[in-house]
């Protein structure tokens, strides 16, 4: 496929991908419920059905039964994109990712992998109401053989779809249903898959150094800028790859910014990734003063948006945060 910038949104992003791999890589398949004719819940596998026919299918409501027929499949030499409608429905097959296709590559020795992707979304959006909202990355970041990717962006939407369906372990990406038509952008398609894993910053500082991921990274931007105006300047790093996780990278940012640490996160904080960050830069010695950790307290999600938006930190919030976090220098 040549090098091409084309203009897309979040959702034209992972369409675009999605495009790219049935045509690029014949092992691929495209399956879940209401992929193929309706294009999917949001509209973001619309058309694919019409150019790729078969390969490109939908299935019955059965979470347990798309999962396993993937791990079947990989195994099997094909290379299956599959999608679970809301994060929340992995809960109904969890066998099947942690017992099964985190495990495939270990109990045969190497002899076997399962490389496979699934696509799913997660977090809140207005009236999404407590089963709809839920945040899980952490539960599958605690599995070893499972791959996790959160981006925020369309080009790292595009670029994280790619790799992921090159990568030879089950790789889950989540998408934050917030961002799917958000305003189009141009982004660079047909450079050649990179390497799963990597980290970006996106602001640079001395105050502190900042990690997020997914949805928030936006929220964090908007804080960082506005502190930036009033001369406090904060490293902003977005690890869209959380497994491979950039810990170096993280560490490095720690060491220059005076030890000052802050993971901000939309998930519950109690057992959050964020806490495990934290944990590995401790860990490593150049942490000094207390870290922040900003994320959803321990409260399942109301359904009306106002009470929602009261658990969920914005950008005032995470100033706050950051602004004490800063004020210990």
């Amino acid at each position: 496929m040549p090098e091409q910038t084309i203009k897309v949104n979040y959702s034209g992003a992972v369409n675009a991908a999605l495009q790219r791999v049935l045509a690029e890589v014949p092992e691929t398949l495209l399956y879940g419920e209401d992929v193929a004719k309706p294009g999917g819940v949001h509209g973001v596998t619309r058309g694919l059905w019409k150019e790729f026919g078969d390969r490109v299918f939908d299935t019955p409501i059965s979470e347990s039964a798309i999962l396993g027929s993937a791990v079947g499949a990989a195994m099997m030499g094909r290379r299956p994109i599959v999608e679970i409608m809301w994060a929340d429905f992995f809960l109904v097959a969890l066998d099947q990712m942690i017992n099964q296709a985190a495990n495939v590559r270990y109990v045969s020795q190497g002899k076997l992998t399962a490389p496979f992707v699934v696509r799913t979304q997660q977090g809140n959006s207005p009236g999404a109401c407590a089963q709809h909202s839920q945040n899980l990355e952490a539960l599958f970041l605690h599995t070893p053989g499972l791959r996790v990717a959160m981006p925020s962006s369309p080009q790292d939407a595009y670029d994280i779809m790619v790799s992921a369906v090159h990568c030879d372990d089950p790789v889950i990406v989540f998408d934050n249903r917030t961002l799917y038509f958000g305003q189009k952008q141009e982004i660079v398609t047909g450079r050649p898959p990179a390497p799963i894993g990597g980290s970006v910053l996106r602001r640079s500082g001395q105050a502190a150094t900042v990690v997020t991921w997914g949805a928030m990274t936006h929220r964090v931007l908007e804080a960082a800028d506005q502190l930036a105006a009033q001369g406090t300047f904060v490293a902003v790093i977005e690890t869209p790859w959380l497994n491979p996780f950039d810990t170096d990278t993280v560490i490095e940012s720690v060491e220059r910014t005076g030890g000052r640490l802050a993971v901000v996160h939309e998930a519950n904080t109690t057992a959050g990734f964020g806490a495990e960050v934290i944990t590995r830069v401790a860990e490593a010695g150049v942490l000094r003063g207390r870290p922040a950790r900003i994320g959803v307290p321990d409260a399942r999600m109301p359904a009306a948006p106002a009470l929602a938006s009261a658990l969920i930190p914005d950008t005032g919030r995470i100033i706050e945060g950051l602004a004490r976090l800063t004020a210990d220098r």
